[in-house]
């Protein structure tokens, strides 16, 4: 094959991976085109292109999977070659024959190898005839309750939709329409198949880059055993049972190998396994792309895949016969905007604030040790980041690189929990609750953690009552200063009376908990020092010092600090105000966003007793009642399709159903009634 040199790189996709890929582009001088929806018009990938063509509308269907639109983008542009990222069209034939067949290089695998691994049924036949362990197929008439639990998957795709844990026979249909019904709206292809479910299975997956020239590099494994719903959630390399087993890595580098060669792979592409403790594993499927995880490799190598993609696609060889080794430990986690406590349910909504200390690079190395951020949106105060509904919930990918894993955990763990992420709730305490866990600190994790035992350490929130009180406290003295800096004399306070201490109460609201009510007691014999005094959650909390922000204004998000003593032991609390209520305080008692209340509720707020309303924004996929039915605490209603996934709403209460307010196909936001269940217990 001949060099095939190009200029100009279109990526096919959006977000944090277009920005990835514009990286190494610009590092190789060449020029980029961005595309983008209507949702996407205001996104740093959009203004970091060189060129960015609008692609008229928001959903996928009508954006980033319309191939024409797409290549006429490539063609008004004067792009000569096509990266997809992933996702999207990144693993469809169609597209790359079609970028092929117009005359562009496309950055990728082959058509035929991107078919031969698009059906994973197919795909399992091709891997067991090259000598890889595989899982075999299960017919639905021939399973037994002693064959359970089983996963029923999609055939195309991955990323967890699709997919579904069935763990009693009566479940087998339903999951199985479940699953063709997601798989269906995800990737256009309905079929499924059934296999083996192991229950504390490890996720391994070994990193290929393969020329057109016969060269064939197994760049390490990945664990990525830590998921939510079937997806990654904290990924790291190299993998600590691989570590532990004795010829494992060898075994799964010949099994990798193999795979490749038996279809021709060419590019950078992921084969996965499922691995039980005794270091067997058996085939899951091959990537025919770049991983999102793929940062973990390129900090333990020193390689730029995103690189080798680019001068595998314009014909040259690999550097070397072999890649280079493994150098220390690097751990990843995906910060996403869902709230784990409530069944992962996607948010969407601005993100006020996006700040990472201990930064050494974003979407390249690091080459020294410490933490690189790779993120989509970018949030600052007056310039509010808004996550839709419309596309994946992923916010950033936070890697840290380290000598040892230890390092490199606990460097990740550290990061995480001083960031200033406020605003839109986030899945950043769970993160840190898993790095911080002994279990995973020892490499004793399954694709089951977050189902197990582990599940109510993980959804705890790192702040706890008493901090979120304390919390509490210091948004409402860094509001009373603000509200004192404006009077004419700021030592004023309001609801000051001729005698007796100043009151005033400020309410707080958390997230999916509960009000915090805050009495501020402005103690006029320490008035011109602004000291305040209270008692929060049967602890003494006294102010020691407020700095507020220099030159401010009221509400801008920049940080005001506050210093407490509680119980004697002294506290600093760094406070951001924002326009509309919210607040983020961040301590080491653990950070928390909270919004501030008005005075007084809105009656036109409260919802009636036995309503049930839309947790998020998304479209009705099926209603499973009718009005008149009976139904139980727990019993499914209807699901919603929000970012690419399932959530079903079920009944709080048993009682009957008195009306259904949204129907199949019905695009709803949050808020939206959806139906009302009339409960012997409700009050009238």
């Amino acid at each position: 094959m001949t060099n095939t040199d190009f200029s100009t790189v279109l990526v096919a996709n959006r977000g944090e991976i277009a920005r990835r890929v514009f990286a190494t582009a610009r590092r190789r001088g060449l020029s980029t085109v961005a595309v983008y929806s209507d949702a996407d018009s205001g996104e740093p990938f959009v203004r970091e292109a060189d060129s960015a063509v609008r692609l008229p509308g928001n959903a996928p269907s009508e954006t980033y999977l319309d191939i024409a639109a797409v290549l006429d983008a490539a063609e008004r542009t004067g792009a000569d070659a096509v990266h997809p990222g992933y996702g999207f069209l990144s693993e469809n034939s169609t597209f790359a024959r079609a970028v092929i067949d117009a005359g562009l290089t496309w950055i990728g695998p082959s058509p035929e190898a991107i078919d031969a691994m698009g059906s994973k049924t197919e795909a399992k036949k091709l891997m067991e005839a090259a000598g890889v362990p595989v899982l075999t197929n299960l017919q639905t008439p021939e399973i037994t309750e002693e064959m359970l639990p089983v996963l029923v998957k999609a055939s195309a795709g991955g990323g967890g939709r699709g997919m579904r844990v069935v763990r009693t026979l009566d479940e087998l249909e339903s999951g199985t329409t479940a699953a063709v019904r997601e798989a269906e709206s995800a990737f256009g292809d309905g079929t499924v198949f059934i296999e083996r479910y192991i229950e504390s299975g490890r996720h391994i997956e070994v990193q290929l880059m393969a020329d057109n020239h016969g060269g064939v590099w197994a760049v390490g494994e990945r664990e990525c055993s830590i998921q939510r719903r079937h997806q990654k959630v904290i990924e790291e390399a190299p993998s600590p049972l691989v570590e532990r087993v004795d010829g494992m890595r060898d075994r799964l580098f010949e099994a990798a190998r193999a795979a490749a060669r038996a279809i021709s792979y060419s590019g950078a592409g992921t084969v996965e396994f499922l691995a039980n403790d005794k270091g067997e594993f058996f085939f899951l499927e091959v990537n025919t792309r770049l991983q999102v995880e793929h940062p973990v490799t390129e900090a333990t190598t020193g390689l730029d895949l995103v690189g080798l993609q680019f001068d595998v696609a314009a014909g040259r060889m690999l550097p070397a016969a072999t890649p280079p080794g493994i150098d220390g430990w690097a751990v990843e986690a995906r910060v996403y905007a869902e709230d784990p406590r409530h069944d992962y349910r996607p948010m969407s909504g601005e993100v006020l604030r996006f700040d990472f200390d201990d930064v050494v690079s974003s979407f390249s190395g690091p080459v020294v040790p410490g933490i690189r951020l790779d993120a989509g949106p970018e949030a600052a105060p007056g310039r509010p980041a808004v996550v839709g509904v419309n596309y994946d919930a992923m916010l950033a990918k936070v890697i840290s690189w380290a000598p040892t894993r230890a390092e490199a955990v606990g460097r990740l763990s550290g990061a995480l929990r001083r960031a200033r992420i406020h605003g839109l709730g986030t899945n950043r305490d769970q993160l840190v609750r898993v790095l911080d866990d002994a279990d995973f600190r020892a490499g004793d994790i399954d694709t089951a953690f977050l189902e197990s035992t582990h599940t109510e350490v993980s959804t705890a929130p790192l702040a706890d009552d008493d901090a979120v009180a304390v919390s509490a406290f210091a948004a409402a003295v860094v509001a009373e200063a603000d509200t004192a800096s404006r009077r004419p004399d700021p030592h004023v306070a309001t609801g000051f009376r001729l005698f007796g201490d100043a009151r005033t109460t400020h309410r707080y609201f958390r997230g999916q908990g509960t009000d915090h009510e805050v009495e501020v007691t402005v103690v006029r014999s320490s008035r011109s020092t602004g000291a305040v005094a209270t008692t929060l959650a049967g602890h003494d909390v006294r102010l020691v010092e407020t700095t507020p922000p220099q030159g401010a204004a009221r509400g801008s998000g920049d940080a005001a600090t506050v210093t407490v003593e509680v119980d004697g032991i002294r506290r600093t609390l760094t406070v951001h105000r924002y326009p509309g209520g919210g607040v983020g305080v961040d301590s080491a008692l653990g950070p928390v966003t909270l919004t501030e209340r008005p005075r007084y509720d809105d009656p036109s707020a409260v919802v009636a007793e036995g309503a049930l309303v839309a947790p998020m924004p998304g479209t009705v996929t099926s209603v499973l009642v009718a009005i008149g039915d009976t139904v139980t605490t727990g019993q499914k209603l209807m699901t919603i399709e929000a970012m690419k996934m399932e959530h079903t709403i079920s009944a709080t209460s048993d009682g009957t159903v008195t009306e259904l307010a949204a129907g199949t196909g019905d695009h709803i936001e949050t808020g939206t009634l959806l139906a009302v269940i009339d409960s012997p217990d409700n009050d009238e």
